[in-house]
């Protein structure tokens, strides 16, 4: 996939014309981690706005700054930081008591 993602951004490709990068790297990702997320209440939609909003640290291992490891430890992290029952302190209710 980096390879694609990476030759399309060399040429200059314009995203509109598919999916851009980061939704593409977003949806494999929730592909993924679905089954951790959603029943920790992060929904796929809040998952696409995180990933879209670390666009920069795609572009950055898209071009070699970045490795895969950094790239996605970074992105689990602001996933994780936004998870509901890290921001309320208190487990959703979907989680084991």
């Amino acid at each position: 996939m980096k390879v694609g993602l990476r030759e399309a951004l060399l040429q200059g490709q314009d995203w509109r014309e598919g999916l851009s990068d980061d939704i593409c790297i977003g949806l494999w990702l929730w592909g993924e981690w679905q089954p951790t997320l959603e029943p920790a209440g992060f929904s796929r939609d809040e998952f696409m706005d995180v990933a879209t909003e670390y666009r920069r640290e795609l572009w950055l291992w898209l071009v070699g700054d970045r490795v895969w490891p950094q790239f996605v430890s970074g992105l689990a992290g602001r996933v994780a930081r936004r998870l509901p029952v890290l921001a309320t302190g208190e487990p959703t209710d979907t989680a084991d008591h």
